[in-house]
């Protein structure tokens, strides 16, 4: 046993979440980061590089220099996967080539630029046998974890309602206009692709959902709004849905929210009561049972499910949060690796390539619909 070999794609400094892939990687000490290509721009690169305390041969001015370099190395010391923390048009590309050097693959949400280039990955990822993961974080939540398994366990009977938003409110004046990076690249169709917070934060909270329910989206009937002028990617977001399962909700994702930080929650409901989660209060799940008191249900207790406890690392009591929620993320892909070393598999709660066309999917039919005056649009799914 060895810890897995990672390099990161983007993240140099500046970033916000190549720190938080890094952390998150670090957290079970499972791994350790090799080698990176954090920048077109080779100074801060291999400032990034410094900064980690990586071999300085093994930071790299390009992605591609660094997959053929990192290919020739012997299996022993040859990094096994690629983190991938770009802006969205720049994941399919380094993915593509990492995967056809054997490399298995992490990226962030949205999955890649278009519907088009994330079927490529999923394709690419098939044909080399190599494993593909999509960071929603929020799926990692321990009580996350335990809604899904009760809601699977039928606790709540029939799903007939899911409500989910995700408020910000850092978009409500013009920081894209006035240059600053994080805003900039997110509002810039061409680095963005088609959505703006329905891409950025409602990938999220769609995965969310679906992830709890186990059950996919099937219809969207939505509207997407601009609030600043001169803003070219929707700012604000809403949608009726239905669902597989035969259940029905709303979606709302929004960043310009004035006042709200990144204010999750969901909700769901079925004929024998319902849950509820807020990101707020992540350790927290409410339980309200149709012909009994409202229950808080805390991480780290005993009554718990396996997998709610697997994914908690403190004693109840001890906030546990983001950081430790994308972690188990990591977790799971790392297990995945180990297994395909060994020549086996088994199913991994992390999302996968397929997770991640449907979510470019979702972006695609919730445009459709918000520029349609029919409004319901079925949402497209892909199947390998």
């Amino acid at each position: 046993m060895s810890k897995i070999r990672l390099a990161m794609v983007g993240g140099g400094q500046g970033a916000f979440i190549g720190a938080v892939h890094r952390t998150a990687a670090w957290i079970d000490g499972q791994a350790e980061f090799v080698a990176g290509s954090f920048s077109s721009n080779l100074e801060k690169c291999q400032q990034t590089g410094q900064d980690l305390f990586l071999n300085p041969d093994r930071v790299y001015a390009t992605y591609s220099e660094m997959m053929e370099a990192e290919s020739s190395y012997p299996e022993d010391q040859r990094i096994d996967a690629v983190s991938i923390v770009t802006p969205n048009h720049l994941h399919a590309a380094p993915a593509l080539e990492a995967m056809a050097h054997g490399f298995h693959v992490i990226v962030d949400k949205p999955m890649a630029f278009s519907v088009d280039e994330a079927i490529e990955m999923e394709k690419a990822a098939r044909e080399h046998n190599v494993l593909l993961a999509v960071t929603h974080t929020y799926s990692g939540y321990p009580m996350i974890k335990e809604m899904k398994h009760r809601v699977e366990n039928g606790d709540l009977g029939t799903i007939r309602k899911i409500y989910v938003e995700y408020p910000q409110g850092w978009l409500s004046t013009g920081l894209d206009l006035e240059g600053q990076k994080q805003a900039s690249w997110r509002t810039d169709p061409s680095k963005s692709g088609a959505g703006g917070a329905v891409g950025d934060i409602g990938t999220h909270a769609a995965h969310l959902a679906e992830y709890v329910a186990s059950s996919s989206i099937t219809h969207v009937a939505a509207e997407l709004g601009i609030h600043i002028e001169g803003r070219r990617l929707d700012d604000d977001a809403a949608a009726l849905l239905r669902f597989g399962n035969g259940a029905t909700g709303v979606l709302m994702a929004t960043q310009v929210a004035a006042g709200e930080e990144n204010t999750l929650k969901l909700r769901i409901y079925g004929e024998k009561g319902g849950f509820e989660w807020s990101h707020a209060d992540p350790n927290s799940l409410l339980y309200k049972p149709l012909d009994a008191p409202l229950q808080i249900l805390r991480t780290g207790n005993g009554y718990l499910c396996e997998a709610a406890a697997n994914a908690s690392r403190i004693p109840p009591g001890h906030p546990e949060g983001y950081l430790e929620a994308f972690a188990n993320l990591y977790l799971e892909f790392f297990q995945a690796i180990r297994d395909h070393k060994a020549g086996t598999s088994m199913k991994y709660d992390f999302p996968d390539g397929v997770d991640g066309v449907h979510g470019l999917q979702l972006i695609d039919a919730m445009i459709r619909s918000s520029q349609s005056e029919q409004k319901w649009t079925k949402v497209e799914r892909y199947t390998p």
